[in-house]
């Protein structure tokens, strides 16, 4: 179950890290998953020994080309039973892109502004997905950041 969060939960493991990265002009970006043929928020699992801002670093550049300001926004974290951990997504702001070949299972990033990107998540998975769910959220949010 995808619960809404303000602090990074400290009872589990957290094992995977995401992130809805906000543009410097306020739209928001997700990743194109080449193998779901979805829209995702951009992320993965936490390796090895990582800190979750080292494996969010990883991740943000493999999927999406892109480096991230230091301010992150806890957003949501997701339990899962089968391994007893947590993923948890964070809000976060692009510093800068960087040149990608987009080699691994996602192709490309897709910026847009919420409502448009609302739009498309609600038509691949429904009014009520979780992406849907964290979209919705990160826009409640999105004002929280100190220079945007």
């Amino acid at each position: 179950m995808l619960t809404f969060i303000n602090e990074l939960p400290t009872d589990k493991k957290i094992a995977g890290v995401h992130t809805i990265p906000i543009t410097e002009q306020g739209n928001i970006m997700m990743a194109w998953d080449e193998d779901e043929q979805i829209l995702t928020t951009i992320g993965g699992r936490v390796e090895g020994n990582e800190s979750l801002e080292v494996a969010l670093t990883r991740e943000v550049m493999e999927e999406s080309g892109i480096t991230l300001h230091d301010e992150k926004i806890p957003l949501a974290c997701w339990y899962w039973d089968s391994t007893n951990t947590y993923t948890v997504w964070y809000l976060s702001r692009v510093d800068q892109f960087v040149s990608n070949t987009f080699t691994l299972e996602k192709t490309g990033h897709v910026i847009s502004n919420f409502e448009t990107m609302k739009q498309m998540v609600r038509k691949m998975e429904g009014a009520t997905s979780i992406r849907m769910q964290l979209l919705i959220e990160a826009e409640k949010r999105v004002n929280q950041f100190s220079c945007l």
